[in-house]
């Protein structure tokens, strides 16, 4: 049975740290515009307070998160447990983009490793919590990271990771802009 919460309490933090993988979902407004389910790991998130997280977010080869956090706010955390306990703990609130060189990465960057590929940081204001009991998520063993994005981001070098972006990280797979773009363009 679900549980709800107003607060990330110690138990919730504690739970998500150590979790090596969580999920963040957005959309868009419109009706038919594709919904957005992202898979994160390297160990990039960070429970701030009780009402705020963050996850440090690396170039890849979309930004869907930003162009509907941009447009709506609306954002989804997912934690599973894939161990002997069952568990599943869900954020729900309103989420924001820091890009580099912005007002607010000061006070967001120090809680993360910042990469040469570090994008952004996504904040997530959480005004609800939800547990449930994940009796149906199978048990996996956690094995490691992975460090092929690091290795790519290297070869590619500062220049070419700013051309990549321009070229896949402006808009969403529904035409919406970036705040990549937003900054681009003022």
């Amino acid at each position: 049975m679900g549980k709800f919460y107003d607060i990330i309490s110690e138990a919730h933090r504690e739970f998500i740290e150590r979790q090596h993988l969580f999920f963040v979902g957005t959309a868009p407004l419109q009706g038919d515009g594709r919904v957005n389910v992202s898979p994160k790991g390297l160990e990039a998130f960070r429970v701030i307070d009780e009402h705020t997280v963050a996850y440090m977010d690396i170039i890849s080869s979309g930004n869907e998160t930003s162009a509907h956090t941009l447009e709506n706010g609306r954002i989804t955390f997912m934690f599973c447990s894939f161990d002997k306990t069952p568990n599943i703990l869900r954020l729900y609130g309103k989420g924001f983009v820091v890009l580099p060189n912005s007002p607010l990465w000061e006070e967001y960057a120090p809680h993360f490793t910042i990469y040469p590929s570090t994008r952004q940081i996504i904040v997530g204001k959480i005004d609800l919590v939800q547990t449930s009991c994940g009796y149906g998520v199978p048990m996996y063993e956690y094995q490691g990271e992975r460090d092929i994005h690091f290795t790519w981001a290297k070869q590619m070098g500062s220049e070419k990771l700013e051309q990549y972006m321009v070229e896949k990280n402006m808009t969403s797979l529904d035409g919406l802009p970036t705040d990549l773009s937003i900054q681009k363009n003022s």
